[in-house]
């Protein structure tokens, strides 16, 4: 099960709070092994990768994505409605983000503007392995297409039938995708990061993935790719107390464990009895969860923490930083507001994060690993670059630009200064000084 620590003192929390990475040395050498085959041979490579790596044989990494109402006959009716509906809060969640452009005229004759354009062409990673987390399209095309981006070129590792799976068509099909690349892992990244005969080369990738995923897009991104966020083995960290019956917390614990054997749960609370009771719901829920091989291994390296007080709680808490973070207890609504590191918060009892996963409308593309203390999840400006704008009068660069060379030549830089002085030398020669 997990390893249970009665009272951390605050000098263990640094060694306690660290996420799985004993086998960090072989996978960065399996990742640059990776990198430089795609670098190399290009779609060959992908295909090679493909065969290795998941078993199956490729002619082609395009797959056209049917139209919508073949796409319908494969898929359940509850299915289909269910997307629908996740869509469709994904869509008014995100639609809602689109701010209008800010104009200030910071002095006299001086106006500046900020205008929000939409990254050209970007990269959608949508894992696959052994489960088709279609789940993650809606959360990374929704907002692309809000954005505006022009180019949305989807990579996602194939069935063992070399097909994809009709519910991650079918939301390509709802997000106006033509073709999906069947092709995952660190391959996937190397592809739109360099581009290859067949997959065209993006300006920044987004999606989260494993550690292999995960390094790829961190070892790319200091060649000068762009990338949404480090967002690697999926994480959760319970706060609950008497008032939340145990089997909720369990099952919600239980949602991360088995995404991975390299995902992690931390279960925090100030009743012990409490994490007892938790553990037992945890052991009986296990039994019969389909990958519980999965969950066992996850919990291996996971633990339960209880603390002395609720403040001591809430600073573990912030100092772990996790992707998701439930509070099931009581006055969740107030303690809330005292979180400061999180990728998204699920409030009460009734907030499970399987719900932001798929369908309350939040985004579930989160960082991980800690990552939350500086990276924000993904969101319209994530597909948006923000291009600043200034305009000046006559009677502007007038009032500004004395004070500008005299700070251009505070700091030694006499052509910036002469910028500037050039044109006030002309101003003040002319009645009429410069047309504008």
């Amino acid at each position: 099960m997990w390893t249970f620590i009665r009272y951390p003192e605050k000098s263990s929390w640094n060694d306690l709070l660290q996420r799985p990475n004993d086998d960090a040395p072989e996978i960065r050498e399996r990742v640059e092994t990776i990198l430089s085959r795609v670098r190399t041979d290009g779609d060959a490579a992908l295909l090679a990768l493909t065969a290795e790596l998941d078993g199956v044989q490729l002619d082609t990494l395009a797959y056209e994505v049917p139209e919508r109402q073949k796409i319908i006959q494969q898929l359940p009716d509850p299915l289909r409605e269910a997307i629908d509906l996740a869509v469709a809060n994904i869509r008014r969640f995100h639609q809602a983000q689109l701010t209008d452009a800010i104009a200030v005229e910071t002095m006299p004759g001086i106006r500046c503007w900020q205008k929000s354009l939409p990254i050209a062409s970007v990269g959608l990673y949508v894992p696959g392995g052994s489960a088709p987390l279609f789940s993650t399209l809606m959360m990374l095309a929704i907002p692309a297409r809000i954005a505006g981006c022009k180019q949305l070129v989807v990579c996602s590792p194939p069935m063992k039938n070399g097909g994809l799976h009709p519910a991650l068509l079918y939301v390509a099909s709802l997000c106006e995708i033509p073709v999906i690349y069947r092709v995952g892992g660190a391959q996937a990244i190397a592809a739109m990061a360099w581009g290859t005969e067949t997959i065209p080369r993006v300006d920044k990738i987004f999606g989260p993935g494993n550690r292999y995923v995960t390094l790829a897009k961190q070892l790319l991104q200091q060649e000068g790719l762009a990338i949404d966020m480090p967002a690697g083995p999926s994480e959760v960290a319970v706060l609950g107390d008497s008032s939340c019956p145990p089997e909720f917390a369990a099952a919600d614990l239980l949602s991360q464990a088995e995404h991975g054997p390299d995902s992690q749960v931390l279960l925090v609370s100030t009743d012990e009895a409490w994490i007892s009771e938790v553990e037992n719901a945890l052991r009986k829920q296990l039994s019969s969860l389909p990958r519980q091989a999965v969950a066992i291994r996850a919990l291996s390296h996971s633990k339960a923490c209880l603390m002395k007080n609720e403040d001591e709680a809430i600073a573990l808490l912030n100092a772990y930083a996790p992707e998701h973070l439930i509070l099931a207890c009581r006055h969740a609504r107030t303690l809330a507001e005292r979180i400061e590191h999180a990728g998204s918060v699920f409030i009460g009892y009734y907030a499970p994060e399987s719900v932001g996963d798929y369908a309350s409308g939040t985004n579930h593309t989160l960082p991980t690993a800690g990552f939350a203390r500086a990276w924000s999840g993904v969101h319209v400006d994530s597909f948006r670059k923000k291009i600043s704008f200034q305009e000046l009068s006559r009677e502007g660069l007038r009032a500004i630009g004395p004070a500008v060379e005299t700070l251009a030549l505070a700091e030694g830089l006499q052509g910036h200064q002469q910028a500037v002085a050039i044109r006030l030398q002309q101003l003040y020669a002319s009645d009429d000084g410069l047309k504008t």
